[in-house]
């Protein structure tokens, strides 16, 4: 059965925050809230929990994951930038925006997108997220928290707990976050292509 913390929005308890991390690091999904919605999660190096991620969202291994983010050093890490991607990266991070981008040796081939060598990423603006991701000092596996024959991702901890208790191993209430996905902007070519309009403003890119 899950456990369930209730995190304060500005202030996020470092007691709970370090519990978390440490369901992540022993090879737990949790369900976390974002700066778009709310998002299921592992640790980047367990391919059982991705799995069962893959499971809960019945969805096959052709889905897309993105890694959660600290900052633009841990992106660099993870992906290949070049002057034009820092910049279009500092300028729209943190933020509501999944870039796509080609993925450094780092990146697990099983999190790759197919034939391409590409990977997702974002930098959440939530303060949540951004304690648990200092605590984890890595990115996290992640997928927008949609569940099957739903048209909307769910946005109350009461009706996740609910329909997920046996299913993930702890649920974080950040409160309501939305329903709106990210902005998916793709930087694997010379031009800047918004592949998704969702939460992001995509004036950033014009």
């Amino acid at each position: 059965m899950a456990q369930f913390f209730s995190i304060h929005l500005e202030n996020p308890q470092h007691r709970l925050i370090r519990q978390a991390a440490a369901i992540v690091q022993e090879g737990g999904v949790i369900v976390y809230p974002t700066d778009s919605c709310y998002a299921l999660g592992c640790h980047i190096g367990d391919k059982s929990a991705m799995e069962r991620i893959q499971r809960i969202r019945a969805v096959d291994a052709k889905h897309h994951f993105t890694l959660i983010c600290r900052d633009l050093s841990q992106i660099s890490t993870y992906a290949k930038l070049d002057n034009r991607h820092f910049r279009v990266l500092k300028a729209t991070t943190p933020g509501s925006y999944t870039f796509i981008l080609r993925a450094t040796s780092q990146v697990p081939k099983r999190l790759l997108y197919p034939k391409r060598n590409t990977i997702g990423l974002r930098i959440p603006a939530h303060r949540v997220v951004q304690a648990l991701l200092d605590e984890l000092h890595e990115p996290i596996v992640s997928s927008t928290l949609l569940l099957p024959g739903d048209d909307l991702p769910l946005n109350s901890a009461d009706e996740i707990r609910d329909r997920l208790e046996h299913q993930v191993d702890l649920v974080l209430d950040g409160g309501s976050c939305g329903v709106e996905m990210t902005t998916v902007v793709d930087l694997t070519n010379d031009d800047v292509r918004i592949t998704r309009l969702g939460k992001g403003d995509t004036r950033a890119f014009v």
